[in-house]
């Protein structure tokens, strides 16, 4: 164990600080810098630092839009050496992202030379490739040489940079910004320029206007990639009234005819941020995995325009829901959120609604226009001071011509013989000869009286608020005018519908690969699913000493009803059957019930079809299979049994109007079904009635065809109406003995 150092006698230097009060203070002073100097953007101008001081470069090396491009490395070197203090990699990465009209909906940086792509693919290093600005980056610099705002010094405190762009384009919304500080983040959609421009005249007009009026003007998020929101208005005005929200945002699709009823659909438009190449890799994955088996095939044909070709397995599948399956599983659905956090007044970052948002960049505008106004003015009174002294020249010129050719001090001397300002004699003494003409007197006082009428016109706007706001409109309204609808640039991208109602279940079958399949139960309840559709259930085989209970066909894309003796109706998707290698599955692994129930019969649902439900007691009711399908596990009581009756039979209905049904005591009764109820769950009512024991077999059919039967040997037999008349009654009767050639086993179909 080393020695301990006892601290010098005197205490030197050394404090003792708390640790937990040390740490909060630099964590804190660290989340501020990245809160303030990285992460949020400025509500005035929209911009973060990094992005704000690469526009102030381009601006110093004279990048304006008609100039000439400059090498990127030269704009990011001018930004690192002398504005911001970090990596040259991220510079240029922030450079890149304002030039790239797919990330930015109204790029700031005009880039000539290879800047990625939709892809994904990165630009290429910064000593290929040139920019220079936009005209959005000229107007967000308006007025800055006219002490617009104001200026602080750099990190190293050679040089100045703004605090923040005059900001005449509303690039916040506009252009929106995304960005993650401590514990707090940012994330704002882009937006049409010109319908913000136009709620800001709505502000203009009534500062007490509500967000339900400005979203007549805002429709919503414009991406630089188009494609359709689908939320409901409702949802959106929540987001845009707190600040707070996401938007769907799906692929543009259309569908394109082939020959012969063949069809493809093509996707000329995906979400915001979303990487089309990385976008048909997730697809193709899928497409090889069989979750999506609507689709064959999908291939990228896109130039310059995307065009990606969506070809389904066959003509016959709707494209709405062979989309929709698509949009579940990949991202040509996306949900793009709102967060807008924002530092207000470039200090305290603050959620805000979208009227606060604009209102703020409005105020900060009008005091732009008041401090150009007050510098113009400033100038205006400088030139007329010299004018005043140039006009007092003209009226002696031969004094003023006399002092300077014979004083030894002619600037004194101006100034004390004529009256002038140091600054009037200086402008005098630096006049030239070829000024001295008569023509230039008249100019001077054309001049004078243009200055003065122009500096009434800015003393009578920083006079009155009203004419500052008036100022302000004129302004937003020529923005408006430049980035028009009408124009290529303005015209709206993004549309607005509503998400199409699909019923869940066809998008669920949507997700399964249809495929025939023949359902196996045995009479030990093992359950299996053979592929295809048997036609001989004779060749099954089953563990010793079981032995075929049901066997039906279906497809995979079907669910499938099964009927308990207790009176309990389950459901099972028929792709989620255990395989038809082995024996099966025991059907208690799939469903919840009493180990002394046991399964009486099976069939695919079909919504639309009615069944008579029979119990072994001889009481029924109709029921659609509709009321059938469970959700659960436990499925669903439908028919109430007691004591030792129970389910006895689910007859299917079809287009029948008649009832047969014979007993154990080979009694024969037929009645109309319009007799028997129609319940979704219950006892039913009293179908035939037995002295002893109870049903064996019961049919629906339609009178006008007559009731057929076949005996065990296979002969068929039919009975028309007249034939059938001794057995005919009302529901609840007895019936009759069978008529002759009637099968042994009691049942229908020998």
């Amino acid at each position: 164990m080393g020695k301990q150092v006892d601290p010098p006698a005197d205490g030197g230097d050394i404090q003792p600080v708390d640790l937990r009060e040390a740490l909060e203070e630099r964590y804190l002073a660290y989340a501020l810098s990245t809160i303030m100097g990285r992460a949020l953007p400025d509500v005035r101008d929209g911009l973060k630092p990094v992005h704000r001081r690469i526009v102030h470069a381009m601006r110093v090396l004279r990048l304006d839009p008609g100039q000439a491009y400059k090498k990127c490395a030269r704009i990011v070197g001018d930004v690192m050496g002398r504005f911001h203090p970090h990596g040259d990699a991220a510079i240029y990465d922030a450079l890149v992202r304002l030039a790239q009209d797919f990330s930015v909906r109204y790029p700031l940086v005009d880039g000539q030379g290879n800047f990625g792509n939709i892809d994904g693919d990165s630009a290429a290093a910064m000593r290929y490739t040139e920019a220079r600005m936009t005209d959005v980056a000229t107007l967000l610099l308006r007025g800055i040489d006219e002490n617009a705002v104001d200026f602080c010094p750099t990190y190293n405190e050679e040089d100045e940079e703004p605090v923040v762009l005059p900001g005449a384009f509303p690039n916040l919304l506009a252009n929106g910004s995304s960005g993650i500080a401590v514990g707090m983040a940012t994330n704002i959609p882009p937006h049409n320029a010109a319908e913000l421009c136009d709620a800001a005249l709505k502000i203009i007009e009534n500062p007490e206007v509500t967000v339900d009026q400005l979203l007549r003007c805002v429709e919503g998020p414009d991406f630089p990639t188009g494609g359709v929101v689908v939320d409901n208005r409702a949802t959106m005005r929540n987001a845009y009234e707190t600040g707070r929200g996401s938007f769907r945002v799906r692929a543009r699709w259309e569908v394109e005819e082939g020959t012969r009823g063949t069809w493809v659909v093509v996707v000329t438009e995906i979400p915001y941020q979303v990487q089309k190449s990385r976008l048909i890799e997730k697809i193709a994955e899928l497409l090889q995995a069989r979750k999506l088996p609507l689709l064959a095939d999908i291939r990228d044909e896109s130039a310059e325009d995307i065009r990606v070709v969506i070809e389904p397995r066959s003509k016959t599948v709707d494209p709405a829901i062979l989309m929709e399956s698509l949009f579940r599983l990949t991202d040509l659905e996306s949900r793009i959120p709102l967060n807008m956090n924002v530092l207000s007044g470039g200090k305290v970052p603050k959620v805000m609604s979208l009227k606060e948002v604009l209102a703020e960049w409005l105020a900060h505008q009008r005091e732009v226009l008041e401090r150009r106004s007050r510098h113009r003015l400033a100038q205006i009174d400088r030139r007329l001071e010299i004018l005043s002294g140039y006009l007092i020249v003209f009226l002696n010129i031969d004094d003023v011509i006399r002092i300077i050719r014979e004083e030894d001090e002619p600037k004194q001397e101006l100034m004390r013989f004529f009256g002038l300002t140091d600054v009037q004699a200086e402008a005098v003494l630096n006049m030239r000869l070829r000024s001295l003409r008569r023509l230039e007197e008249f100019e001077l006082r054309r001049e004078f009286d243009q200055l003065s009428e122009e500096k009434a016109e800015k003393e009578g706007l920083l006079g009155s608020i009203e004419r500052q706001w008036s100022a302000v409109a004129d302004e937003v309204r020529a923005v408006r005018e430049t980035f028009s609808k009408k124009t290529k640039l303005g015209k709206r991208r993004t549309r607005f519908a509503d998400a199409p109602d699909h019923d869940i279940e066809d998008i669920t079958t949507a997700f399964i690969e249809k495929e025939p399949v023949t359902i196996v139960l045995s009479n030990k309840g093992f359950l299996r699913g053979l592929k295809g559709h048997l036609s001989d259930f004779s060749n099954l085989t089953f563990r010793e000493g079981d032995g075929l209970h049901i066997a039906f066909h279906a497809m995979t894309t079907d669910k499938l009803l099964f009927l308990s003796r207790h009176g309990r109706a389950y459901t099972l998707q028929a792709d989620k059957l255990p395989g038809g290698r082995g024996q099966g599955d025991p059907i208690r692994l799939a469903f919840d019930f009493d180990d002394k129930d046991d399964i009486v019969t099976a069939f695919t649902a079909d919504p639309e079809r009615k069944r008579l439900m029979v119990s072994s007691e001889g009481s029924g009711f109709v029921v659609t299979e509709a009321d059938l399908i469970s959700g659960t596990r436990k499925g669903k009581q439908l028919m109430n049994v007691s004591g030792k009756a129970g389910v006895h039979l689910a007859v299917e209905i079809g287009d029948g109007d008649m009832v047969a049904i014979v007993g154990e005591n080979r009694k024969l009764l037929v009645f109309p079904l319009s007799q028997v109820p129609q319940m979704a769950r219950g006892k039913g009512v009293r179908l035939q009635r037995y002295k002893d024991g109870g049903v064996s077999d019961a049919k629906v059919f339609a009178m006008a065809r007559g009731l057929s039967w076949t005996d065990s040997a296979g002969r068929a037999f039919l009975r028309g109406e007249d034939e059938l008349l001794e057995w005919r009654g009302d529901r609840a009767q007895a019936g009759r003995l069978v008529p002759k050639g009637f099968p042994k086993t009691n049942k229908f179909s020998g």
